[in-house]
């Protein structure tokens, strides 16, 4: 697959270009409802299979296969992200509207350790091919260690990262609206707001440890790895409004994704020596696996409308009033500096 690097570089600028959009359409903090969350949605699917489209008419049927079938497969992989995002926002007690501010940010992060990973991943199998049968291996493990821990869930407060970040980070104890940080009688300091995208970030660096491995399992070619990944990702925001209050129904989809990490990791085996699974068959087959395991749990729990997952019973931080947060200092000495100039140029 011969990709020029004007195309590279055209999918990276439209990339930001979204991005610019997305963030001056969320501009001001808002409570996201449902129905904006399901057009936003629609637009970011839409573009990610436009884009399949538009490979698979250029390059042939068999790339725009494996595109689809690393969209798919980084798609569904990605709710798993949202339910940890909702038990994350839920401990903290994040207020609704600052929460897609974080996710911007987190989803920023996302892209640019992902193209990281999706590099350095390439670049190790380009030279040590045998690296593959530990990326089998480890997909195999992982999908069988969620099959056996699939009721526990993720506790924020024991997170390794979280502590360090409140040992070694001073922290209010108030979120002052949006910002990540303060600056307060000369001393800067962190809202609970920046501990909470550091969190993010964590969790989803260790998602992408077993979804990159997952897609190189069906596709070979970095430029579909990256480009699989980034539209499934640029839509997850949206996918976490739309979903955050239906999680308690998807009661068998993790079941679903440890075994779409199974297939993935047995199909990467039999494509090292013995036999390369055509890429129809292992979409259909992921395709299969996900139908199942979510109209099962929708059946299963039919008759439970949306319901907000349940916050603590006491809030861990509280929220700044407005005088507060006027009486703030300039977070840069710079713009203090630039404030303070007229009055002492009016003394003199």
């Amino acid at each position: 697959m011969n990709v020029p690097l004007w195309a590279w570089l055209a999918v990276v600028a439209f990339i930001v270009l979204m991005l610019a959009v997305d963030l001056f359409a969320h501009r001001k903090a808002h409570v996201i409802r449902v129905r904006e969350a399901a057009v936003w949605s629609a637009v970011w699917v839409a573009f990610g299979l436009g884009f399949g489209a538009l490979i698979w008419r250029i390059y042939g049927a068999e790339f725009g296969q494996q595109y689809f079938a690393g969209y798919l497969i980084e798609k569904s992989l990605a709710v798993d992200n949202v339910f940890i995002w909702a038990i994350i926002f839920t401990y903290f007690a994040v207020p609704r509207e600052y929460q897609h501010r974080v996710l911007f940010f987190g989803v920023l992060g996302a892209l640019v350790f992902r193209g990281i990973f999706i590099a350095a991943g390439s670049a190790i199998i380009a030279s040590a091919g045998w690296v593959l049968y530990i990326f089998a291996a480890f997909l195999l493990i992982t999908g069988y260690r969620m099959i056996r821990h699939r009721n526990e869930m993720l506790d924020p407060e024991k997170s390794r990262a979280l502590k360090l970040f409140r040992q070694r980070v001073p922290m209010t104890d108030d979120f002052h609206g949006q910002r990540f940080l303060i600056r307060k009688n000369g001393v800067l300091l962190a809202t609970p707001l920046l501990a909470v995208l550091v969190l993010i970030e964590v969790t989803d660096i260790i998602f992408a440890v077993d979804s990159i491995p997952a897609i190189f399992a069906v596709t070979d070619e970095v430029f579909l790895v990256f480009t699989a990944n980034a539209f499934a990702i640029l839509g997850l925001r949206a996918m976490y409004f739309l979903l955050a209050d239906l999680i308690h129904r998807f009661i068998y989809l993790k079941i679903g994704l440890a075994l779409v990490l199974i297939w993935v990791g047995i199909k990467m085996l039999l494509k090292i020596d013995i036999y390369y699974i055509p890429t129809p068959v292992s979409l259909a087959v992921i395709a299969t696996i996900l139908g199942v395991s979510i109209g099962v749990s929708l059946w299963a729990t039919r008759g439970q409308g949306r319901k907000e997952p349940a916050g603590p019973a006491h809030s861990p931080f509280g929220t700044a009033s407005a005088e507060e947060i006027a009486a703030l200092e300039p977070l840069w000495r710079g713009r203090r500096d630039k404030q303070a100039s007229p009055s002492s140029s009016k003394r003199q």
